[in-house]
């Protein structure tokens, strides 16, 4: 007896050799192609105007690329490329055949077209390239998709397919060249007003310090910033404030915008909506350090729940305060570059974005599918992507860096650019590199004992001139520029209370108030 599903199938209609898909050939046009050689072999002067946008591998015929690799070579060289001199060339190499022949090169020179059509010839082979590669590319995702690998998840395989999109738009990206000074000048003279009508000299995203934006005048757009120091030195804890206060600069700016009716997409609108990838702290512990500054409660208290009854109306008042911040977290783990990328695109798209921090750097995956060719490669690729990411978004990037342990072993613990870990590749692709150091945490681990047969007053008299350093530098944390771009290097001094873990500006001697006994 037939079953029900062998029913089914003898009713479904049958495919016919005439009805199958005819195989989809990737696109090319080969007539553009020799069209563009053409003119190039006409006049080499127009060589000059495809040759930033054009190389050999765009060209779907093989055959074209290395004529056209010829004659750029050739054109570079000052001499003559037409069908006389790339014949020689392609003899001389023995290639001759492969390219079709003298006959070819002739046949080509033969159909010359304008020199005007040079620029929309390349430009129409290499979106036809550009096409092609895509195509390659969903060809990879569908295969590496239907194959399972017990070593690369799902979500792998997604930031695999997003850093080659990314790759590709970023080959796409041709509409680069120079600009003309006056738009230059233009860009310089509006970057100036706007500092102007800030009141200051802060031109991007305030940090909150004065000390410090008038040495940076602010966290600038497209620029990375390294913020880097040995453990205890209050990294996080730094990054987390800069973060804070420029969310809240620009929290405080929205409600006086709705106020005064003014367009929330004012470019002169102070602080920045933040993202903040914390890799090594989960949301929760930010938050908790976070209320632990603003309301002056040592966080472990807060995290055990012991806050008085007196401070609990402040402890949610804070709370409340917090929870309205632009300020957003992403505490997953071992992100990689593209995954940081895609996150902050549709943070950008959905909510605005105006500042990215990373805590921290040596936590970030290398790029999917990078072979292990050691750690100094794969912070080199960190690095450079985490560049592009701020060029492309237009946002100030900061990563917080790691030193090596040879900051222990001089006597000055002040950090210096070569301390950086995997040192060369940050330095060299960061904009602005600043060192978080604090000479209490060193001093305070230096308690001088008493020597053998040392007399007395001489141990009380060095334990005295301890105990009065320890007074000078104590709750001060000092911030040192060791690499900055667009200005100056120094230092600039902070208040930083270990209690709340909490970093504020540092009044000078001579503003402090008057003292009556």
């Amino acid at each position: 007896m037939e079953t029900q599903a062998t029913a089914n199938v003898a009713f479904l209609p049958q495919r016919t050799p005439e009805d199958a898909p005819l195989p989809r050939i990737p696109p090319h046009n080969f007539e553009v192609e020799m069209g563009l050689l053409a003119a190039l072999l006409a006049n080499n002067r127009a060589y000059e105007k495809v040759s930033e946008l054009l190389r050999p591998e765009h060209f779907a015929d093989a055959r074209h690329g290395r004529i056209y690799d010829a004659i750029g070579k050739l054109a570079q060289k000052g001499q003559q490329a037409n069908a006389a001199t790339l014949k020689n060339y392609f003899e001389h190499d023995g290639e001759l055949a492969d390219i079709g022949g003298a006959e070819y090169l002739a046949r080509l020179q033969a159909s010359a077209v304008t020199i005007i059509n040079a620029q929309d010839y390349a430009q129409r082979i290499f979106d036809l390239y550009l096409r092609r590669e895509l195509i390659d590319i969903g060809t990879d995702v569908v295969n590496e998709a239907y194959a399972f690998d017990v070593d690369s998840d799902a979500n792998a395989k997604i930031e695999s397919a997003e850093q080659k999109l990314f790759d590709l738009a970023e080959k796409g990206q041709a509409e680069g060249g120079f600009k003309t000074f006056n738009n230059a000048l233009t860009a310089a003279i509006d970057m100036a007003t706007l500092a102007f009508k800030r009141d200051g000299a802060v031109t991007g995203v305030t940090t909150g310090f004065a000390d410090m934006d008038d040495k940076l005048g602010g966290l600038h757009k497209s620029d990375l910033l390294i913020v880097a120091g040995r453990p205890s030195m209050g990294k996080t804890a730094l990054a987390t404030k800069l973060a804070f206060n420029a969310a809240l600069a620009r929290q405080r700016w929205i409600e006086q915008a709705l106020r005064d009716g003014r367009d929330l997409d004012d470019p002169e609108a102070d602080g920045a909506v933040v993202a903040f990838f914390s890799l090594e702290m989960s949301a929760e512990q930010l938050a908790n350090r976070l209320l632990s500054e603003r309301v002056e409660i040592p966080s472990d208290k807060i995290r055990r729940g012991e806050v008085a009854g007196e401070d609990f109306p402040k402890f949610v008042q804070a709370a409340q305060e917090l929870a309205a911040l632009p300020l957003h977290i992403d505490d997953t783990p071992a992100l990689s570059v593209s995954a940081v990328r895609t996150r902050a695109r549709r943070l950008k798209r959905t909510h605005g974005l105006g500042l990215i921090v990373i805590d921290y750097l040596q936590l970030l995956s290398p790029p999917p599918g990078m072979r292990a060719e050691g750690r100094v490669q794969e912070i080199s690729a960190i690095t450079r992507g985490l560049k592009a990411l701020a060029k492309e978004l237009d946002v100030p990037v900061m990563a917080l860096s790691q030193l090596s342990r040879a900051v222990e072993q001089r006597e000055d613990k002040r950090p210096l650019l070569s301390d950086l870990r995997e040192s060369g590749t940050i330095e060299q692709d960061a904009d602005v590199v600043m060192f978080v150091y604090r000479e209490e945490y060193y001093h305070s681990r230096a308690e001088p004992g008493r020597r053998p047969e040392e007399d007395e007053s001489k141990f009380n008299e060095r334990h005295q001139k301890w105990q009065e350093r320890g007074e000078q530098i104590m709750n001060i944390a000092e911030v040192i520029l060791g690499k900055q771009r667009h200005g100056p290097i120094g230092t600039v001094r902070l208040r930083f209370d270990g209690q709340f873990t909490k970093f504020s500006d540092l009044a000078p001697s001579d503003h402090l108030p008057e003292v009556y006994e």
